[in-house]
């Protein structure tokens, strides 16, 4: 682990948990406790808290705060209604990616939390675009917890009654043992579960009463990872990049009705024309013949052996017991069924386009505990 790497304000408390530490995003975070595979499992069947404060936490307020972010965002902010959350994309001119966030309306502002490892570029991005009228705030006083899986309503309620009433992607204000808390109901694993922004200085006392709860256990960037990756969700500097659009990468629903219609953020005569015609390739899922699993960077390659696409994430999926993942491959050749040749190391492989979420999501559309 490198000297430079910055300590969440939960650094000790994973330490003394057993957290295995290793950099991430220019942070030393936990990769693991008691095991990847054990943890995966857990969260799936229980409920697992995440330590995800490492992402960028701002405030965009101001008078054109709405404007200013339909300018660089393809979301329909005008029908965002207090409370609510949407997935969305800061896209550049060409219309790459160059993060996804979330996104939500808190009263006369928006939330917008951001991926780590690019929250000093997108702060720069949004500082230089957004207009006079639209002041940026990044919450450094503030930690991010996750809790994820079908027992997490149950244990987080009694800690925060009412919780339990969010429906999927909506929010709101609690509190958890006297410290005051935004809660919303989303997630990065595909299950149902909730995501809690606090003070740093209250970080430890809220996830020792969270992991008190017999549901609750922490979990590490192991299993975060392999539990996105069932659920079909991209990560950010993997499957996504400033050369990737929204079409390429699969996201189009990301693109509200309106904004696709009337345009008015970066790139989207690209977009338009990729959502009329198809682009050069798309993100798939593939599930993997054999055990052996395809790994970030093995190349697709068509019926002569020429690379034509590449993996961006690939594992073995504790939930399936096979090897799973998600590469870019012609558009041609991204039907459900396809056979496509994979080359890791040498050896060839043999994948199927699989459609996606290889595990099927298990979120809470209406309030109530699973």
């Amino acid at each position: 682990m490198s000297e430079n790497d910055q300590a969440l304000p939960l650094d000790s408390w994973h330490r003394s948990r057993g957290g295995r530490m290793v950099p991430f995003a220019g942070y030393a975070m936990p990769v693991q406790y008691e095991g990847i595979i054990a943890e995966h499992k857990w969260t799936r069947e229980s409920a697992g808290l995440f330590d995800v404060s490492h992402m960028g936490q701002l405030i965009i307020g101001g008078a054109e705060a709405e404007k200013g972010l339909e300018s660089l965002l393809p979301a329909d902010l005008t029908l965002l209604k207090d409370g609510r959350l949407r997935y969305s994309l800061l896209l550049n001119d060409e219309g790459g990616i160059i993060d996804d966030l979330m996104v939500t309306r808190r009263g006369n502002h928006f939330y917008m939390v951001v991926n780590g490892a690019t929250k000093a570029g997108d702060i720069e991005h949004l500082e230089a675009r957004l207009p006079r009228g639209a002041v940026l705030d990044h919450m450094k006083d503030q930690a991010l917890l996750a809790l994820q899986g079908p027992k997490a309503a149950a244990a987080l309620s009694r800690l925060a009654p009412g919780v339990e009433q969010l429906a999927f992607m909506t929010g709101g204000a609690f509190e958890i043992g006297g410290a005051k808390a935004w809660i919303s109901r989303s997630g990065y694993t595909g299950e149902d579960g909730y995501e809690i922004s606090i003070l740093a200085r209250d970080a430890e006392m809220v996830a020792t009463l969270l992991t008190d709860q017999d549901e609750v256990k922490p979990i590490g960037l192991g299993a975060r990872d392999s539990l996105r990756l069932e659920a079909g969700l991209p990560l950010y500097g993997h499957d996504l990049d400033q050369h990737t659009t929204p079409v390429e990468a699969d996201l189009a629903f990301a693109l509200s009705k309106r904004r696709r219609a009337e345009g008015g953020f970066p790139g989207w005569h690209r977009i338009a024309r990729e959502l009329e015609e198809g682009a050069i390739r798309k993100r798939v899922g593939l599930s993997v013949e054999g055990r052996q699993p395809v790994r970030e960077g093995a190349l697709v390659l068509d019926g002569d052996g020429n690379e034509v696409g590449k993996v961006t994430s690939g594992g073995f999926s504790p939930c399936l017991e096979a090897p799973i993942a998600m590469a870019y491959v012609p558009w041609d050749a991204a039907a459900p069924g396809t056979a496509i040749t994979l080359e890791s190391r040498g050896k060839l492989f043999t994948g199927t386009v699989t459609p996606m979420p290889f595990v099927p999501h298990r979120y809470q559309r209406k309030g109530g505990a699973a």
